[in-house]
């Protein structure tokens, strides 16, 4: 019929009974598309198909595309790759399918934009496309549907900070700029620890204090304002001369009080150092002057005891200068500079009794204890000197012993203690001979006089004729008298006396032949023999050398220097010299070429052939240019035209050939064509002959070659 179902099957593939059409069967088989050709909600003969119901999944793929089985709509598989982007919730819906759970990540996104497989949900690729702010909606340690978005670990930045404040990328944590807005006070070394981020370096200034206690800004260390508040002690931790971390803290000046006192002792303030209260606590003994100068603080007065002594040495007190106690220690002499009736700076020292004994001597002569007056040791003050012998005679008192030096000498010439002969002190005032008396290896009363050792110079002389000084044996001045010539080195040898210093000229003369016998400088050298060799000496380190613009040569000193005593009147010898002149005669090391020289850039031994004048010279025109002889032939350089040579403009070389006679020219008549009796007058040139033919016309009006014979 006209509506039957379209097919080109045979009729008993769906039609199984032979007496009616009812009960047909529809057989499918071999169809896999066209679907829709029946199904379409159309009505066949007697039949219609079943098409998509209203809950059917919106799609305009073709039925067979999902639906595999021609005998029930079930176990469809679904073919996504038709679905429209962004239209997958128009099914997953938890109606028509599976939707997003109640546990779904939150968020408005199309399920494809995470979702890229449509046969899995896993392997999702989190898009954060968009996503600003708000991180921590996800990103909070909560687990979602199938996933457990990445938390800050445990180790994170301590911050309420929202996420994106320092993470500006969706796809890395890496490359977060740090926002400091809202760290807790107090908190920065959570991260400035040298792992998480920068922490102190080992050079930093010593302290337990947080951070921001001194680094207020937070994108720079510079500027930080040091913060004392609760330090009362160790200041010299950071103040002590040394340089920490970006700082150099303040240490104390060169002119600061001398004392090993903590800072804290004196210095109250942490703000300032000014308006510091003293402390003397473990002020260093004997410094006190240091700061008591009377300009750092009160000193001595005008009226004080005169004394180098430091003060508290006397004053004990360092609150208060009473009650200060005399200290004599190390005072052996000069008493009477304060015992003398005077009163100083709150003290009148005891002074003589009235019933002392009369003396000029000074107080300590008597008086050894600087406690006390008592035990005074006997004084012989007030005996006339030279006259202990009036008492110490062997009788009296006693003298000298039989074997006492022998001498004529008052006693306290040498004797100067009265209370012992020991240390007696030599006085040899007025001894100008007989050395040897005393000093003559013997041994006499308490007393055995120094002799001569056995390394001494080898003499008969008396000891006075070199040793001028008699409290010692030093600065002996040597008496070379009656030495003779030639025999220095006997002692000056390096052994016996001074020999030869290592950089001494090298020589085999006697001392003498230089060397005065007084002293070693200034020595008058002498070149007696001395013909060559000069340079061996003269180097500039042993003698004088030749001076940087001497004349440039490598020949000995003496092929030119014939005075030993003076370089002037030097003689240059030229000997073995053809070139190279002006290397010297330049104008500076040697004379040069005067200022009326001829003009050329030859060597001077071109010309010069004489090295001890420039006179006779032969000069050599090799190589002179042609046309430039009237530079030099001008009569005043060179000889020049002669008053009666023929008048010409013409360079001498265009008729002179021989460079060494101006005989032979070859007169050159090239350009002249008239004005030739300017020189045919019978003077300068031949003529006209007599029998010429009488005419006043210029010879070159008939003759028109330069041969009269045409």
């Amino acid at each position: 019929a006209t509506n039957h179902i379209p097919t080109t099957a045979a009729c008993e593939t769906c039609h199984k009974s032979t007496t009616s059409f009812a009960n047909t069967t529809m057989n499918h088989t071999g169809i896999t598309s066209g679907c829709a050709t029946c199904h379409n909600g159309s009505a066949f003969q007697g039949v219609t198909p079943v098409s998509k119901p209203s809950n059917h999944i919106a799609t305009t793929a073709a039925c067979e595309t999902c639906h595999k089985s021609t005998t029930s709509f079930k176990g469809a598989v679904y073919d996504h790759s038709k679905v429209l982007p962004g239209s997958c919730a128009t099914c997953h819906n938890n109606t028509t399918a599976l939707g997003k759970g109640a546990n779904h990540i939150p968020t408005s996104l199309a399920c494809d934009t995470c979702h890229k497989s449509t046969t899995s949900f896993a392997n999702t690729t989190m898009n954060h496309t968009g996503i600003t702010s708000g991180c921590a909606t996800c990103h909070n340690g909560s687990s979602f549907q199938g996933v457990t978005p990445v938390s800050k670990p445990s180790n994170h930045i301590v911050t309420s900070a929202a996420c994106e404040t320092c993470h500006t990328s969706t796809t890395t944590f890496a490359t977060a700029a740090f926002n400091h807005s809202g760290v807790a006070p107090g908190t920065c070394a959570t991260c400035h620890n040298n792992t998480t981020a920068l922490g102190k370096g080992a050079n930093h200034i010593p302290t337990s204090l947080a951070c921001d206690t001194c680094h207020k800004s937070t994108t720079s260390f510079a500027n930080t304002t040091m913060n004392h508040t609760g330090i009362s002690s160790g200041c010299a931790t950071c103040h002590n001369g040394s340089s920490f971390q970006g700082v150099t803290p303040v240490s104390k000046p060169a002119n600061h009080v001398a004392t090993s006192a903590p800072c804290e002792t004196c210095h109250t303030s942490t703000a300032s150092f000014a308006t510091a209260a003293f402390n003397h606590s473990g002020v260093a003994p004997g410094t006190c002057a240091t700061c008591h100068n009377n300009t750092t603080a009160l000193g001595k007065g005008a009226n004080h005891i005169p004394t180098s002594m430091s003060c508290d040495t006397c004053h004990k007190s360092t609150t208060s200068f009473a009650n200060t106690t005399m200290n004599h220690t190390g005072i052996s002499s000069g008493c009477a500079t304060c015992h003398n009736g005077s009163s100083f700076q709150g003290v009148t020292p005891l002074f003589k009794p009235a019933n002392h004994v009369a003396t000029g001597a000074p107080c300590e002569t008597c008086h050894t204890s600087t406690v006390s007056f008592a035990m005074a040791a006997f004084n012989h003050t007030g005996v006339a000197p030279g006259s202990c012998a009036t008492c110490h005679n062997n009788t009296t008192a006693i003298g000298k012993g039989a074997n006492h030096i022998p001498t004529s000498m008052s006693c306290d010439t040498c004797h100067k203690t009265f209370t012992s002969f020991a240390n007696t002190t030599m006085n040899h005032t007025g001894i100008v001979t007989g050395c040897a008396t005393c000093h003559n290896g013997s041994s006499f009363q308490g007393v055995t006089p120094v002799f001569k050792p056995a390394n001494h110079v080898a003499t008969n002389a008396s000891c006075e004729t070199c040793h001028k000084n008699f409290t010692t044996f030093a600065g002996a001045a040597f008496s070379h008298t009656g030495v003779a010539a030639g025999t220095c080195a006997n002692c000056h040898n390096g052994s016996t006396a001074t020999g030869k210093p290592a950089n001494h000229i090298v020589t085999t003369q006697s001392c003498d032949t230089c060397h005065r016998t007084t002293a070693w400088v200034p020595a008058t050298f002498s070149h007696t023999g001395i013909v060559t060799g000069c340079s061996t000496c003269h180097n500039g380190v042993s003698a004088l050398g030749k001076p940087a613009n001497h004349v440039p040569t490598t020949q000995e000193c003496n092929i030119c220097h014939k005075s030993t005593t003076t370089f002037a009147g030097t003689t240059m010898n030229h000997t073995g010299i053809t070139t190279g002149c002006a290397n010297c005669h330049n104008g500076t090391i040697a004379l040069g070429k005067p200022a009326t020289h001829v003009a050329t850039n030859a060597g001077c031994e071109t010309c010069h052939k004489s090295f001890t004048s420039f006179a006779g010279a032969a000069f050599n025109h090799t190589g002179v240019a042609a046309g430039t002889c009237n530079n030099c032939h001008n009569g005043t350089t060179a000889k020049g035209k002669p008053s009666n040579h023929l008048p010409t403009n013409l360079s001498c070389d265009q008729c002179h050939k021989n460079f060494t006679s101006f005989s032979g020219a070859s007169m050159n008549h090239t350009g002249i064509t008239s004005g030739c009796a300017a020189c045919h007058n019978g003077t300068y040139a031949k003529g006209k002959p007599s029998d010429h033919p009488v005419t006043n016309a210029d010879c070159s009006a008939c003759h028109t070659t330069k041969t009269f014979d045409k």
